[in-house]
């Protein structure tokens, strides 16, 4: 071991409890990474699993002191290598720190610790009739800390917002040590600059969150969803803009495009045919959602839906919402099949929800030219896609094919008006594409801010901005 680590370790177990420490190979190698693909990660020295925000304030003094990179990390389902351990580093684990501090559902808010599952949060406020309903795919594992750190979006935003919506105050620990509360409890608040927002979406490179106070909404109404399948995806387009265009707010507007309408359908989903081009699955949790589903059904088959099933009970809605659920499992069973090592990887595309039709149009020809298989499936009320780019890890031609396919796509998004990334962040996988997508004067304005937090430059560094 190199003497600076055999310092940090002595300093660092001087000042934790010893089971806060974590130095064997097997902890060491299960956090060196998040879920991102094509993306290296490095070799921690240490992990520690703070309990407290006093515990995380001694790890970043040392790690400071004696000039270590420190890696904040949640539950590792980031899927841009925002979590990805460097050489030598610190790696901060936030899952110990999962209290809930208190429910007020008089002001509708809750202050938990970074730690807490997002689903854990939604039941333990649904008890008092209330919702957080940011709901990222991997809800149930996510934690509450990883969300605001990298900007969570998940199925319900289309109406409900994104974490950043939800996100009252914070309270951080920054690279020196330091502690600080940003934000407030009240429902308005413009006094200074909005320091909560900086650090919502920071991938941890400014500070670690240690605490959050969050807003509440009441409980949502229990919702009706609808099934749609198309002919082409033109006339699934024009069913989003006739849906936006007549005022509904539905819950959910998803696409699955007719690779992954396929998959499904051969998974063995019963409601999709598996010829069509796309698919929409729409969801209302109006007050009364019948109305209001039986008139987005009819915009649907006047936009050109050669299949329209409209759920009238909870277990209907389940059955349509379940295809949703069960791409996963699908493209597991498609990938599968293919024999040698296959890789999904989930992409993360935000473009104009008008320009939808021609981005998925595109996204096709690019799997076509690459000679691979594409899913491309997401958010269509928003325009948030995820194409899933399948390839077979051993073959070095089908790897080089699928990360040109994930460069044309971003290319293809940047060129419609679009973001790289509407919710899963930059990290290590898309920093040189921030490059192309902010213009010079907001790339430095970045990089002074990454300076001002971190002189340094120690905290999940070569992460989204280098200073």
């Amino acid at each position: 071991m190199p003497a600076d680590s055999s310092r940090l370790l002595n300093e660092l177990r001087d000042r934790l409890p010893a089971d806060t420490l974590l130095t064997d190979p097997e902890s060491l190698a299960a956090h060196a990474r998040d879920a991102a693909p094509f993306s290296t990660p490095g070799h921690p020295a240490v992990v520690a699993l703070p309990r407290t925000a006093a515990q995380v304030e001694e790890v970043m003094r040392t790690a400071y002191h004696l000039g270590v990179p420190v890696v904040p990390q949640g539950a590792r389902t980031g899927l841009a290598g925002a979590a990805n351990a460097v050489d030598g580093c610190v790696v901060v684990s936030t899952v110990r720190m999962d209290r809930i501090a208190a429910i007020d559902p008089v002001n509708r808010l809750v202050r938990c610790e970074p730690g807490v599952v997002t689903k854990r949060l939604n039941d333990a406020v649904a008890e008092h009739g209330l919702s957080y309903p940011p709901d990222p795919a991997s809800w149930e594992t996510c934690t509450i800390g990883g969300n605001i750190a990298t900007g969570a979006g998940g199925i319900c935003c289309v109406k409900y917002g994104v974490t950043a919506d939800y996100v009252l105050g914070l309270d951080v620990v920054l690279p020196d040590g330091r502690r600080m509360r940003t934000g407030r409890d009240t429902a308005k608040g413009v006094a200074g600059y909005d320091l909560t927002r900086l650090f919502v979406g920071s991938e941890g490179t400014l500070g670690v969150i240690v605490g959050a106070t969050l807003a509440l909404r009441p409980a949502r109404p229990a919702p009706l969803a609808l099934l749609a399948q198309f002919p082409s995806l033109a006339a699934a387009g024009h069913a989003v803009a006739a849906l936006t265009g007549a005022g509904h707010l539905p819950s959910a507007v998803e696409l699955l495009d007719r690779a992954t309408s396929q998959a499904v359908a051969e998974y063995g989903h019963a409601l999709l045919r598996p010829d069509s081009a796309a698919t929409l699955i729409v969801e209302s949790d109006a007050p009364d959602p019948a109305p209001d589903l039986a008139a987005m059904k009819a915009l649907c088959e006047d936009a050109g839906a050669d299949q329209v099933v409209a759920a009238t009970t909870a277990e209907e809605s389940q059955q349509i919402i379940e295809a949703r659920r069960l791409v996963s499992p699908a493209l597991g069973k498609y990938a599968a099949a293919l024999g040698g090592r296959p890789t999904a990887f989930i992409e993360d595309v935000a473009v104009p929800p008008s320009e939808l039709p021609k981005f998925v149009g595109t996204i096709e020809d690019i799997a076509r030219h690459h000679r691979l298989r594409i899913f491309t499936l997401g958010h269509a009320g928003d325009g948030n896609l995820h194409p899933t780019v399948l390839f077979d890890e051993s073959d070095p031609d089908e790897v080089h094919r699928a990360r040109t396919a994930y460069d044309d796509i971003m290319a293809a998004g940047l060129a419609l008006g679009g973001t790289t990334t509407g919710e899963h962040g930059i990290g290590t996988l898309k920093r040189d594409w921030l490059g192309r997508e902010l213009d010079a004067v907001s790339l430095e304005l970045h990089r002074g801010i990454k300076r001002l937090f971190d002189p340094k430059q120690l905290l999940n560094p070569g992460k989204v901005v280098e200073a």
